[in-house]
């Protein structure tokens, strides 16, 4: 394994297996209801455009707790300094590897990483027939190629 693994699986990598089945079961589970009742794939995906990712999450507690911490260590008392210090250094670790301590916590929560969002995101616009003018295209890519193979 990279010190550094890329950033598209990082942090599925460093999730419990058992979370990330729970997570894909869920999705897996939301598309089939979605592919009977195609009428609601329009909601879902709104739904889709709010949701927060595992990043956001993740930046979102840390920016609080560093400004919390910030600001009690210059009104109240010094060492509460230490809290930002740490949290900057957990924010860091997440970027570099993909993982720090408060994640298992928000992939238990059921929070997705943007990645698996797109995924679900792009099943149900397939579902929905966004992708059928694609299929037209490519053979019509592929006639124009064969017109053109003799010249």
């Amino acid at each position: 394994m990279a010190m550094l693994p890329d950033t598209a699986d990082r942090v599925r990598r460093h999730t419990a297996e058992a979370v990330n089945r729970r997570i894909a079961e869920d999705t897996t589970h939301r598309i089939a209801t979605l592919a009977r009742d195609p009428d609601r794939i329009d909601a879902r995906l709104a739904e889709l455009d709010a949701e927060w990712d595992t990043e956001r999450v993740l930046e979102t507690n840390a920016a609080a707790l560093a400004l919390a911490g910030t600001l009690l260590g210059a009104l109240v008392d010094r060492r509460i300094l230490a809290l930002p210090a740490v949290v900057a250094g957990f924010l860091l670790q997440h970027a570099l590897q993909g993982w720090c301590p408060p994640l298992p916590i928000i992939r238990r929560a059921g929070v997705r990483t943007a990645r698996e969002i797109e995924a679900e995101r792009t099943i149900l616009k397939a579902i929905r027939g966004d992708f059928q003018e694609l299929a037209s295209l490519r053979e019509e890519i592929i006639r124009a190629e064969a017109a053109f193979a003799p010249a």
